[in-house]
C-alpha cells in the first residue's frame, strides 16, 4: 500500500452499477445524478446488510434499487 495515496474510497461498485442501470432502464425525464446522491445514503445503508438481513425483508440487493426509487418509480 502506498502510504501517500490518501485517497479513501467508500464506494460499493456493484451497488452503483445496480442504480446506474435501474435509473437507465426507468427511462429519463428528472436529473438522475441529484436523485441518486440524494438516496446513495439510503442505498450504502441497505448494501451494508447481510444477504439474510436483506431476505428479512423480503428483498435481495438487486432490489436495492427500486426499493430506494420505490416513491418515484412504483415498486
Amino acid at each position: 500500500m502506498n502510504r501517500t495515496d490518501t485517497t479513501i474510497h467508500f464506494h460499493s461498485r456493484p451497488l452503483m452499477e445496480r442504480l446506474d442501470l435501474y435509473l437507465v432502464g426507468q427511462g429519463m425525464g428528472f436529473n438522475t445524478g441529484l436523485e441518486k446522491r440524494r438516496r446513495l445514503h439510503e442505498a450504502y445503508a441497505l448494501d451494508a446488510l447481510s444477504d439474510c438481513q436483506l431476505a428479512l425483508m423480503g428483498m435481495s440487493r438487486a432490489d436495492i434499487p427500486a426499493f430506494v426509487f420505490a416513491d418515484l418509480f412504483g415498486a
